[in-house]
């Protein structure tokens, strides 16, 4: 599926092919802190298939809860979370995140990840999708 995105000022801008059944929500403190809320919904694809149209993000390392390295990528303007990927920029895998995809409504999460984060209130609303503990 084709799908374009955009930060919240429009300061960046992509396109990229995805698989819609490759829409995760992830329950981890990381993600809860990064959104301000209980859960982040990425999609996950490919960085050969993530084309920047706009200008380009900032991008900074964090440490995980897992211990691993990633990197994550925002406005440098109005600070809107864009990608995260691996610590190798060239990551097998990026993460797009969902809020900044313009077809999102089409995009419904297909799993949930790092459940032993998830805060009981919200995860309720989960409860039908498969879900690992920890990724």
């Amino acid at each position: 599926m084709k799908v374009d995105g955009q930060c919240h000022c429009g300061y960046v801008t992509y396109e990229a092919e995805i698989d819609p059944e490759r829409v995760s929500i992830c329950h981890c403190t990381d993600c809860q802190r990064l959104t301000g809320s209980p859960y982040r919904v990425t999609v996950t694809a490919s960085p050969s298939n993530i084309r920047l149209t706009g200008r380009p993000p900032k991008v900074y390392l964090k440490t995980a809860e897992s211990g691993r390295m990633r990197r994550q990528y925002f406005c440098p303007d109005c600070g809107s979370p864009l990608f995260t990927s691996g610590e190798d920029p060239q990551a097998q895998d990026w993460g797009i995140r969902w809020g900044s995809i313009r077809q999102r409504r089409e995009l419904a999460p297909k799993r949930q990840i790092w459940c032993r984060s998830a805060l009981p209130w919200a995860a309720r609303a989960f409860e039908d999708l498969p879900g690992r503990e920890a990724d």
